[in-house]
């Protein structure tokens, strides 16, 4: 569609001349002098319409500069006015259709280049943790901090390179590594990564990943430890259960094994995850049999195996930050509110996660080392307590207000731009009037083709009107009456064309009444003694 809108705005200038695309140079000059001879300034002593000829004279001049010149033409219709006015006009040296399409190929190959380095991304995280009973102990209130961050290049329509580090502070120990990520989409279903990482944990690794169906997923990865020899075994599936929830099972196999159920539930303003996860801490043998990208079986050491668990529960909110007690807006912004964590090995505590573009800041809180069910609700009641009410009372009534504010200025801008349109088409429409005036009398005396009333403008006000069998119409903002152009566009042979592919609204006495909505042009016209009317989207031949 955007494709679509661009080639369209590339044919404003055939409009401007009532031309077709395909127009040969006669037909250009024969075209120009019709329009010249119409809007020269010098043909009027008004001083309104001096002013009104000289602006559409200035119109007519460029289209015809432009159209006549077999280079910039070319220019034209491949980049439109912002191809010309960007310096891509390809000068006198350039006479030759071979140097011509060259140039334009070199010109294309730079654009690729700058999209190219466009499709660059960087993204990171930093996450500050902190403790409530090591800050009431004495020992500050910081217990660590990380940061990660990657670079993401787009290296052809299939292959996508990371290149990305990390440090981690916690207490007295710290580390960091950098990190490399070549990723491979092999089919439309199938997609393969190759990784390597240098640092404290230095491994290789390689992961696959395959759409099974329209609703689910399978991922498989295997990474050497360069270290130790060590190999680590990943397995997740993945199923889409509703329009907005998705439910996962991940399974590792290596020096933290772990099994792990966990479903995300997400639409265009809020994100909820639930996992339970469980850490077998044990040796175990696993036998693991792909059928159809399905587990098929599993075999334990025989004794039971001590646990493991956490539980997050939480939500989010887009466009949202809090800080310093305040509750800002800030485009491109989500803010994870309310979220509880509790955990048989840490404990009970908050987590809050800011994203702000590709940057994100994570900021867990320990509230105790201990597992207390009262202490536990407490902690979940008064965050959500608290992001309901910022919701009910200040989110929601901010976005309202905004909504609304955003809706009036773009309708007052499109009514500015319409209101200027219909003043540039009143104008062209006075400077027709004597020439259509004289046309149409001498179409009535042949017979001929004569146009009673024509409008353009909104499909469902023109619509209602060619279905009915109303012969009057009062004047409404969707439309323009554009009786006058037609009849100034008909032939002496009684023809009008309207030519397919170039919009209307850039013709000489139209404009866009209705900008953004799809728009028709109804016609009612007598011809041979009968009366007609018509309806027409791209092309009119009556």
């Amino acid at each position: 569609m955007a494709e679509q809108n661009e080639e369209q705005d590339n044919r404003e200038l055939y409009a401007v001349l009532n031309l077709s695309p395909e127009a040969s140079d006669e037909e250009i000059r024969r075209a120009y002098r019709q329009w010249a001879q119409l809007y020269h300034p010098d043909k009027y002593q008004s001083p309104n319409l001096k002013e009104a000829a000289t602006e559409n004279f200035q119109r007519v001049c460029e289209a015809y500069e432009i159209l006549s010149d077999p280079n910039k033409r070319q220019v034209y219709d491949i980049y439109g006015m912002e191809g010309l006015k960007s310096g891509l006009e390809l000068g006198p040296s350039l006479d030759k259709a071979e140097e011509i399409k060259a140039e334009l190929d070199r010109l294309k190959r730079m654009r690729e280049q700058e999209k190219r380095a466009a499709r660059i991304q960087s993204s990171g995280t930093i996450m500050s943790n902190m403790s409530l009973p090591q800050y009431l102990h004495g020992d500050g209130l910081f217990k660590g901090m990380a940061m990660t961050s990657e670079i993401q290049s787009q290296l052809s329509k299939r292959s996508v390179a990371v290149i990305g580090g990390n440090l981690a502070v916690d207490g007295h120990v710290g580390g960091g590594a950098a990190n490399a990520v070549l990723s491979h989409q092999i089919s439309e279903a199938s997609s393969i990564e190759f990784m390597a990482s240098a640092g404290l944990r230095s491994l290789l690794g390689v992961q696959t990943s395959r759409h099974i169906s329209s609703h689910s997923s399978a991922t498989a990865g295997l990474t050497v430890s360069l270290k130790d020899g060590s190999l680590n075994l990943s397995n997740a599936w993945t199923r889409q259960l509703s329009d907005t929830t998705n439910g996962s099972i991940q399974l590792l196999l290596g020096s933290q094994s772990s099994v792990a159920v966990g479903w995300q539930k997400k639409d265009e303003r809020r994100t909820a995850t639930g996992e339970v996860k469980v850490l077998l801490r044990h040796q175990f043998i696993i036998l693991i049999d792909f059928l159809l990208n399905l587990m098929a079986a599993l075999q334990e050491e025989l004794g039971v195996l001590p646990l493991r668990w956490k539980l997050v529960v939480g939500g989010s909110y887009q466009n949202s930050v809090l800080c310093a007690g305040c509750f800002l807006m800030q485009e491109l912004s989500r803010l994870e509110m309310c979220v509880l964590c509790i955990s048989s090995q840490m404990g009970i505590s908050w987590r809050f996660e800011l994203y702000r573009g590709g940057q994100k800041l994570v900021v867990p809180i320990l509230l105790t080392n201990y597992l207390n069910p009262v202490f536990a609700t407490g902690a979940f009641v008064i965050p959500a307590s608290f992001y309901l009410v910022l919701k009910k009372f200040f989110i929601k009534p901010y976005y309202l207000k905004r909504n609304k504010q955003k809706a009036l200025e773009k309708e007052g801008k499109s009514s500015a731009q319409v209101q200027e349109g219909r003043a540039a088409a009143e104008k062209a429409q006075k400077l027709q009037q004597n020439v259509a005036n004289r046309k149409r009398s001498k179409q009535l005396e042949m017979d001929g083709l004569v146009i009673l009333k024509a409008l353009y403008g909104s499909d469902t006000i023109l619509n209602n009107l060619y279905s009915s069998n109303e012969t009057s119409f009062e004047s409404t903002s969707g439309v323009i009456d554009v009786t006058t152009p037609l009849n100034f566009l008909v032939n002496d042979s009684g023809q009008l064309k309207l030519h397919e592919g170039v919009k209307k609204s850039g013709i000489m006495g139209f404009c866009d009444p209705c900008p953004g909505e799809r728009k028709l042009l109804y016609v009612e016209y007598a011809y041979a003694s009968n009366q007609h009317k018509v309806i027409a989207v791209d092309l009119v031949t009556v």
